[in-house]
């Protein structure tokens, strides 16, 4: 899992609808401090999507919900497409390879290419479900010339380094059947020894090129695919099974190549590394020998939306508290709930038995815990209430979003459906944002574990500290997206988890387990350059975390504990930049009718791109003249004793109760028929014997 510092993300709009093709030129881009400031200039406005691959400066194209339907079915040629997700520290630490291996290839585009699409983009969120994207990054061939469409194929390389991707890539289109082939890629079978010399006496007025190898070899078949862009020349290659030719060619050692010129006459080719770039150079340098005009389609013209990148200023100072503190943002930790429910879960189309168990333990801490406002721990609660009186083994995900996005219109919860990072912000979009905010919530989820241990009580949480963090644990395990992350993560859990026997023990074991993550993406690409990764709280934050003993730097937990259960409380959380409930979603905007029209019922649609949420996008002044007072309290609507909240299933609003009445109603009729039934059936039987008795 990422590491989180302790700050923001912006966003910036996605590709175009159709597939944008590379650009050979890497356009510089500007430091990332005048970005910064351009930005801060602008003032708050709208967030924009990261992208790890842009078009015009990536040999990658870049797809996306628009466009990868259109661009893989059908097509003249075959796709390998990465689906990652931007905020994902090992699709950031893996992009400069992607990069690289889409431009060592660029020229085989006509047969085979190399796409990238954004499953945190929220415009993809559908696309990627769709295509049952449940970690990233995830790599998944399609093959040309397929009028059906498909989800792809999984990639079965040994490994994701350049070479065997590219080797991989080479035997997927080999694999190809002859009515799929793609048009423009030429054979990659080896042509028969005896054919060699056949093709000197045929003068088609271009080069033929022969690359001899041996079977395990992919040199000829790389040289072949660098060639497909370019006319006057044809390559081939053959095996090196015919001794009496190779002596007869003069070819000494494998690989080598034989050169048919226009006019006829052959020979061997001298390069001074027989390596498939000096091959492939040699070819491409002889007179003649020129790329065709370009056939793929041009990058489309910008459309518009591409938005700016906001810095959202953050406090960093407490006054009424001695330590120097940066703030907890309730944006950070409702956009991260928002991620979770809304995208992470999306990636599985339905719930069942381990997944469903463990979504129904996690949903179970965060509604017991979480300190955000009322509307959001009011949504939380409904939801947990109605996992917990589901009779269903088996749920579908699409009932659970109906409930976040509260389609029964119930009324007092809430949800953001849109991302605003504030002290999780990024100097770039990609770095920090999600990651960051996940730490955050757990880091406060096990604080709220041990400050209010009364709020887990008929849980079954409540008197084993691990259990909290267990839940946590099984969420990264089960649906985290970032699957190296998952792993690092998991394998922390095993070494030390079941030593934890407090719910003070639970805090510092996250707090630990964070810095051990921190250390080792210190220096990784995605590490923010305005945040590095490094032990935290830093001593500027907390002096009296920090200490020396016999000369080496050391940790005081007994004050780290007091600086994380200030840090994650009630107390030091802001609602400053947060959504306001009572402003109408991008979803009820659609489906309002206009004034002068009669009213007509909703029809809710998709996900769309977050849209611009600025600096007073945080609950308006009128908005707690609307609350009860009591609703500040930090426990939210358990400490009131609020009333059971309705939730919506089977296409109404019920609540437990109702449903078990219905049950009960159920059960009693079916009973009370049964027993008339019988009534009726033995005194029909009776009636029989008195008045016609057998002779």
């Amino acid at each position: 899992m990422a590491a989180a510092g302790m700050a923001p993300v912006a966003r910036r709009a996605g590709a175009g609808p159709r597939p944008v093709p590379p650009s050979s030129p890497r356009a510089p881009r500007p430091p990332w401090v005048l970005v910064l400031l351009a930005a801060a200039a602008a003032g708050p406005g709208v967030s924009g999507t990261a992208q790890l691959y842009r078009p015009g400066e990536d040999a990658v194209w870049v797809l996306d919900s628009g466009s990868v339907r259109g661009a893989t079915a059908n097509s003249s040629a075959a796709w390998l497409v990465q689906f990652y997700s931007s905020w994902c520290g090992h699709c950031i630490g893996y992009a400069p390879v992607w990069r690289a291996l889409a431009g060592d290839v660029r020229d085989w585009a006509a047969a085979i290419r190399v796409a990238a699409l954004d499953c945190a983009a929220e415009k993809n969120h559908e696309v990627c479900r769709a295509y049952g994207i449940h970690l990233y990054p995830t790599f998944r061939y399609f093959r040309a010339l397929t009028n059906e469409l498909t989800t792809g194929e999984h990639f079965r390389g040994a490994n994701r380094e350049l070479q065997t991707v590219r080797e991989n890539m080479i035997d997927f289109l080999q694999n190809h059947t002859e009515d799929h082939w793609p048009p423009a890629c030429p054979s990659l079978d080896p042509i028969l020894p005896s054919d060699v010399l056949s093709l000197c006496d045929g003068h088609g007025g271009h080069y033929v090129a022969v690359m001899i190898e041996n079977s395990s070899s992919y040199v000829g078949r790389e040289v072949i695919l660098d060639l497909v862009p370019y006319e006057n020349v044809v390559v081939k290659r053959t095996l090196d099974l015919d001794r009496t030719l190779l002596d007869k060619l003069g070819v000494a050692s494998v690989p080598s190549c034989f050169l048919i010129h226009p006019n006829g006459t052959c020979g061997l080719v001298s390069v001074t590394k027989p390596l498939r770039l000096f091959f492939s150079t040699y070819l491409k340098s002889l007179p003649g020998v020129r790329k065709k005009p370009p056939s793929l389609p041009e990058k489309p013209g910008g459309d518009g939306s591409e938005e700016t990148a906001v810095w959202r200023e953050f406090d960093k100072q407490v006054t009424f508290y001695f330590w120097g503190l940066f703030r907890l943002y309730t944006a950070d930790l409702e956009s991260a709930l928002h991620h979770l429910l809304r995208v992470e879960l999306a990636a599985h189309r339905s719930l069942e038995g381990e997944e469903l168990r463990t979504l129904k333990d996690f949903i179970t801490v965060v509604a017991k815990l979480f300190p955000g406002r009322p509307p959001v721990t009011k949504l939380l609660e409904t939801l947990q209430e109605w996992l917990a009186s589901l009779p269903l083994d088996r749920v579908p995900y699409g009932a659970i979003l109906d409930l976040v996005n509260n389609k029964m219109r119930i009324s007092g919860i809430f949800l953001t459906d849109k991302i605003k990072w504030v002290g999780c912000q990024g100097s770039r979009p990609e770095l920090r944002g999600y990651p960051c905010a996940l730490w955050k919530l757990f880091h406060t989820l096990t604080v709220q574990a041990a400050a209010h241990p009364e709020a887990l009580v008929g849980t079954g949480f409540e008197g084993t500290p691990h259990k909290v963090l267990q839940a946590l644990r099984k969420y990264i395990r089960t649906f985290f997206g970032c699957r190296e992350c998952g792993e690092h993560f998991e394998a922390m859990a095993q070494e030390s988890l079941d030593a934890v026997k407090s719910a003070d023990q639970a805090v510092l074991w996250l707090w630990s387990k964070h810095n051990v993550v921190n250390s080792r993406l210190a220096g990784h690409l995605s590490e923010d350059p305005r945040f590095p990764k490094a032990p935290w709280p830093t001593p500027d934050l907390c002096p009296a975390c920090h200490e020396e003993v016999k000369g080496l730097a050391s940790w005081d937990e007994g004050q780290v504990l007091t600086f994380l259960k200030h840090h994650y409380s009630r107390t030091n959380l802001l609602d400053t930049y947060s959504a306001d409930p009572w402003a109408p979603s991008q979803e009820e905007d659609r489906a309002r009718p206009a004034p002068q029209k009669s009213h007509s019922s909703p029809h809710p649609g998709i996900l769309h791109p977050p849209e611009a949420l600025g600096p007073h996008s945080a609950l308006s002044e009128k908005a707690p003249h609307r609350l009860d007072v009591r609703a500040q309290s930090p426990h939210g609507p358990r400490a009131r004793g609020e009333p059971a909240t309705t939730v919506p299933l089977l296409g109404a609003g019920f609540s437990s109760l109702d449903m078990s009445l219905c049950v009960l109603l159920y059960v009693a009729s079916s009973l009370f028929l049964m027993v008339m039934y019988f009534f009726f059936r033995v005194r029909s039987k009776r009636w029989k014997v008195k008045y016609y008795p057998t002779v």
